[in-house]
């Protein structure tokens, strides 16, 4: 039997395919976010609600008499965790979405500190739940993060939460989409492209669809634990290329560096790392049965399919994309091409 769920974020990419997920299974789902509008892919009987998660009056308002079971999507520091402490008389149990990129290496290095390729981190491979973590703290995204988990873990008495540390989330609405790099560059008719690191940088992802299994998975086994959310296996990022060009019907020369961007803007990529990010599933499999419900390769017409359409809709793309945008500037330009023909007419 199942129960009621309620979903903290359901308009976003993740919440989206968690409320799908959700519903399949059986549960008697509340979709709350903002907007408060529902995805046409949702069956009738979920329930739309407006609600805005920095407003706690509100959000304790649409819980009701209460809920078996809460997802939250947008949950980004400790005083979100006190924020669900503070309803936990009204919660069953929780699943939160968290991100991998907690973690740091044996030498203190993490997403936040690398500004070197010498100085990137290196992860054990595969990359379990045990290995370090960051400092919590307000000071970054990734120690906000650890800081939401440490209060949430440190309360499973009160409130049994499952942390999912998810990978690099894809799939479609996403608002960084990181298979823009290769989707653009396709449709602006480049021929040519160029990866660093030899294109073997491999970042674990984890597909919508993957994430609202696990989502699915804990809530039927509500714990006090973490977890890490990833897909069956981790592409290198000229294997990532090859498929994109294999969906669009396209073949395009693939240029591979060694070693770091041979120049700004030339090279680097969303995947770009020294050293392969890839974490072990072994603990989500074990505590809750997980297996995959699809591979990179096998999601990837539906999310080319959408970016296309999403490219294709008129107007200038950072409008559409504005996360995108906003990162890809100066030297992390991903689409520079006049500094990428230079640097290829330099070396031919």
């Amino acid at each position: 039997m199942t129960g009621t769920a309620f979903v903290l974020g359901a308009s976003g990419q993740i919440g989206r395919r968690a409320v799908q997920a959700l519903a399949a299974d059986g549960w008697e789902v509340v979709a709350a976010s903002r907007g408060g509008g529902a995805d046409p892919a949702w069956p009738p009987q979920v329930r739309n609600v407006r609600v805005d998660r920095a407003d706690t009056a509100a959000l304790g308002a649409a819980l009701g008499d209460g809920v078996d079971v809460l997802l939250d999507c947008v949950a980004y520091d400790g005083g979100h965790a006190d924020q669900l402490l503070g309803l936990a008389d009204r919660v069953g149990s929780a699943v939160v979405v968290s991100s991998a990129a907690v973690y740091q290496d044996s030498q203190g290095r993490n997403f936040d500190t690398q500004e070197e390729p010498d100085g990137a981190p290196r992860y054990p491979v595969p990359l379990p739940e045990t290995w370090p973590t960051v400092d919590a703290g307000p000071s970054s995204y990734a120690t906000r993060k650890v800081e939401l988990e440490q209060r949430l873990l440190a309360a499973g008495d009160r409130l049994p939460c499952t942390l999912l540390r998810a990978g690099a989330v894809h799939g479609p609405y996403s608002p960084l989409p990181r298979e823009l790099y290769f989707v653009k560059r396709a449709l602006d008719g480049r021929t040519v492209r160029v990866l660093a690191y030899g294109g073997r940088s491999r970042f674990h992802p984890v597909h919508v669809a993957n994430l609202a299994e696990l989502v699915r998975l804990a809530a039927r086994r509500p714990g006090a634990r973490v977890l890490n959310a990833g897909d069956p296996a981790v592409p290198t990022a000229a294997e990532i290329g090859d498929a994109i060009d294999a969906v669009l019907g396209r073949s395009v020369e693939t240029v591979l560096v060694d070693g770091p961007p041979p120049a700004p803007t030339v090279g680097d990529h969303p995947w770009g790392m020294p050293h392969p990010m890839v974490l072990d599933m072994a603990a989500a499999e074990r505590e809750l049965g997980y297996r995959a419900v699809t591979a990179y390769e096998e999601s990837l017409p539906e999310t080319v399919a959408w970016l296309t359409r999403e490219l294709a809709g008129g107007g200038d793309w950072r409008e559409r994309f504005p996360k995108v945008a906003g990162m890809s500037v100066g030297a992390n330009n991903w689409f520079d091409y006049a500094a990428e023909d230079a640097w290829l007419d330099a070396r031919s």
